[in-house]
């Protein structure tokens, strides 16, 4: 992935992905919802949760801060018209760094 500068507007570099029929149905905020749920469980954030709720010692400031951009994200993507096929993508949601 790569990106540049064309004529004064930032763009996202990728090959040409072919969208099938079957993709170009209408993508719904709960589905980028789920794609963020999904990665917040990845990461296990719901443990994270309990273990502060029950030692009362807070969840590393990584796992925090992951987790917000996540919701960030979600948010700008189901914000967008229309949300992109490829929303699920690694392009379009923070890396987290375990």
């Amino acid at each position: 992935m790569r990106f540049v500068v064309i004529e004064n507007s930032r763009e996202w570099t990728e090959p040409a992905r072919h969208v099938t029929e079957s993709e170009t149905a209408a993508i719904l905020a709960e589905d980028v919802e789920a794609e963020a749920q999904r990665r917040l469980r990845a990461c296990h954030l719901q443990e994270w949760r309990t273990r502060e709720f029950i030692t009362g010692r807070p969840m590393p400031h990584e796992v925090r801060h992951f987790a917000l951009q996540v919701a960030f994200a979600a948010e700008a993507i189901s914000r967008l018209s229309p949300i992109p096929a490829d929303f699920d993508s690694d392009v379009y949601w923070p890396k987290y760094w375990a």
